[in-house]
């Protein structure tokens, strides 16, 4: 990310009062700046960087601050509300574990534990047979990271290798920062694992990629076992793919994945995917990487599984998911009655309340609609990039430079207009409105999104 921070100065903006958005005070509110400053005085600066907005309550896809103001969602918490902020489903759930009351087990069996699990397994692709809950993502991507090395200790491989990509992102966490692509955001551990190695990534701007996916796999593939010496045989264990590349939504062209299963299958390599903003019907399938028409041996998901508490999942075969020995792989928020009763609702309300197929049908029209507004704005938006309810949009100046300081006005400027999108730091926004969001609400932020660039382009902000 820039490091950009918004401004804490509140300014007059024009009063907002429609269906699903009100303004009615200064933005940011002078009365919020107590709070603001407080969390810069005494919470680590590594936390902040979103918009100086307040939360009081939030409700399906609109968010409420304490003094009357009301924001369209086009973030979902960055992809963790995906069923809706305060979705009716978890809350009772919650509530029926809260009033018993059972806060917390540790690795003791609840029913909670129990039925999710079971419900998790029953209604997720076959070839994953068990799970192992944690509380964030990077410990999923550092579980699946110790599962694929286990794997290949057992299969007799000399080398612990696991091959990632360029620009890819897995998390904070030392392991999940390794098989991450960004040089800078590793310095700090002082040195590089020489068994993880990382791939060109087939960005849709690399022509060589675009005319031939699978020779772009296959040549990069071959580069690295020549450079390193390598024998994919006995010196590979894994490929950890990140669905989509986050900060712009960037998937791989299907024949490239379908390349790195065949080679994996060809050659007992396990195949991962970090799912962690591609989960949960996100994308308009229950799961990003069923767009590739592949079948990972491992599956990280966090985020979205609970639309609300601290929840992740790995998911994989009995083979490979018992590979540690008991009691040798827990952590020690896992699998709380809370979580799994919050885990168990979301899913219920993905598949009884036809959110999936939601953001499949509006996605259609979310990104018909963002490549009209990119046709407006040519010499400022470069390509609009996604699936189903995701969205990245992309400025960069007709000679490809990235156009940052613009990206933080415009975010900047929705946020006045009572829309909330992501802000990613880069030259990118990113929208993600919940799954519950209905027509209506969603063209609405559209057109303030529309409207938003125009005035930043030609210098109107407010």
């Amino acid at each position: 990310m820039s490091g950009f921070k918004f401004s804490l100065v509140p300014q007059d903006v024009p009063k907002i009062n429609t269906k699903f958005r009100r303004i009615n005070t200064p933005i940011p509110v002078p009365e919020s700046l107590t709070m603001l400053t407080a969390l810069d005085n005494y919470e680590s600066r590594s936390m902040h960087g979103q918009m100086p907005v307040v939360w009081d309550r939030a409700e399906g896809f609109q968010v409420s601050d304490a003094w009357g103001n009301k924001w369209i969602d086009f973030t979902s918490t960055i992809f963790v509300t995906n069923t809706g902020h305060g979705n009716h489903r978890i809350i009772k759930a919650l509530k029926e574990v809260l009033e018993k009351p059972l806060l917390h087990t540790y690795t003791y069996c609840s029913k909670e534990r129990v039925e999710y699990i079971k419900y998790l397994i029953e209604k997720t692709p076959k070839q994953f047979e068990k799970a192992f809950l944690l509380s964030a993502g990077t410990e999923a991507t550092e579980c699946a990271l110790k599962l694929m090395r286990m794997y290949g200790q057992k299969k007799g491989k000399r080398k612990p290798g696991i091959i990632t990509f360029e620009g890819n992102w897995h998390g904070r966490t030392m392991g999940a920062q390794m098989m991450s692509y960004n040089p800078a955001q590793k310095e700090w551990i002082g040195y590089l694992d020489p068994n993880i190695y990382h791939l060109p990534f087939p960005y849709p701007w690399r022509k060589d990629c675009l005319k031939n996916p699978e020779g772009f796999f296959l040549e990069g593939m071959e580069t690295l076992l020549k450079e390193k010496n390598l024998s994919p045989n006995t010196d590979l264990c894994g490929f950890m793919l990140e669905t989509f590349q986050g900060w712009g939504a960037v998937f791989y062209p299907k024949e490239f994945v379908q390349a790195i299963q065949k080679f994996a299958r060809e050659h007992d390599i396990l195949l991962a995917f970090d799912e962690m903003q591609a989960g949960f019907g996100r994308t308009g399938s229950l799961f990003g990487y069923m767009h590739y028409d592949v079948e990972p041996d491992i599956l990280c998901c966090g985020k979205g599984a609970s639309s609300s508490l601290p929840l992740s999942i790995v998911l994989g075969s009995s083979e490979i998911m018992d590979l540690p020995e008991i009691g040798s792989m827990s952590s020690t928020h896992s699998a709380n009655p809370m979580v799994c009763a919050a885990g168990k609702a979301n899913l219920e309300s993905l598949f009884e309340d036809g959110l999936i197929e939601n953001s499949r049908v509006l996605g259609k029209l979310f990104h018909e609609k963002l490549n009209r507004t990119a046709k407006l704005f040519p010499d400022y938006i470069g390509q609009v990039l996604g699936k189903g309810l995701l969205a990245a949009v992309h400025f960069n100046s007709p000679q490809g430079e990235p156009l940052i300081e613009l990206c933080d006005k415009i975010c900047e400027t929705a946020m006045r207009r009572g829309l909330l999108v992501v802000h990613t730091g880069r030259e990118t926004i990113k929208l993600a409105p919940p799954l519950t969001i209905h027509r209506e609400a969603l063209f609405e932020g559209l057109s303030v999104f529309e409207q938003s660039i125009n005035d930043c382009v030609v210098g109107k902000t407010l």
